[in-house]
């Protein structure tokens, strides 16, 4: 894919959402930090329907900490894999509390040596709390960015080098929440809603169905 195409592909997504944001509800970096921690294998409704639970009760380390496994446990019971990620968001606070003065920290080092934060989760925060250029590639993006073209890759690490390098400069602080939208709602993955798509017309994988 050119660059040409790649510029009008997120000038597109600009003007139909000039303000993207995620999904996950939270008001502070550390609210982001643990939504994100519990959003793996769940859905962001899943997410939110916890938090809603837990933030009025306890929304910074010390609080969370102060409650244990087993009271963090509690609120978030209705989320997948929730044993252990509150083993791993207890032991975050914990680490907040001690090492970092309660504060999220604002480097990637510091954020993936948090129990539960992978570069993936380090990236999200890092770009939606701290506006930081980063680009966290789920299995939507991994999916849009390979069967569009924009920036295809083998693994989520070629694919978020790619996209740091090939989208427009103008674009990337946003370019994370256009293309997680964007392959949640329209370029699905068993059916991607090709008629319905804004950048059909510039899309590799529709060329390519049409030619055969």
């Amino acid at each position: 894919m050119n660059a040409a195409k790649r510029l009008e592909i997120f000038r597109r997504l600009h003007e139909d959402n000039p303000d993207p944001k995620t999904e996950l509800s939270y008001t502070t970096p550390f609210e982001l930090l643990i939504a994100v921690i519990l959003s793996a294998q769940a859905t962001d409704v899943g997410v939110n329907k916890a938090t809603a639970r837990l933030y009025p009760v306890a929304n910074t380390p010390q609080a969370i900490y102060d409650l244990g496994v087993e009271g963090l446990s509690e609120y978030i019971k209705t989320i997948g894999l929730y044993n252990s990620k509150a083993k791993n968001v207890i032991e975050t606070c914990r680490m907040l509390v001690e090492l970092h003065g309660g504060e999220v920290p604002q480097t990637r080092e510091a954020l993936e040596a948090l129990p539960g934060v992978g570069r993936k989760t380090a990236n999200v925060v890092l770009n939606t709390a701290f506006r930081q250029l980063a680009m966290a590639v789920d299995t939507h993006i991994f999916r849009v960015s390979n069967r569009t073209g924009i920036a295809p890759g083998k693994n989520v690490v070629e694919v978020e080098n790619k996209l740091m390098k090939f989208v427009p400069k103008d674009y990337l602080l946003d370019a994370h929440h256009w293309l997680i939208l964007h392959g949640r709602y329209v370029c699905i993955a068993r059916k991607p809603r090709c008629g319905s798509c804004r950048i059909e017309d510039l899309c590799e994988f529709k060329q390519k169905t049409s030619d055969d």
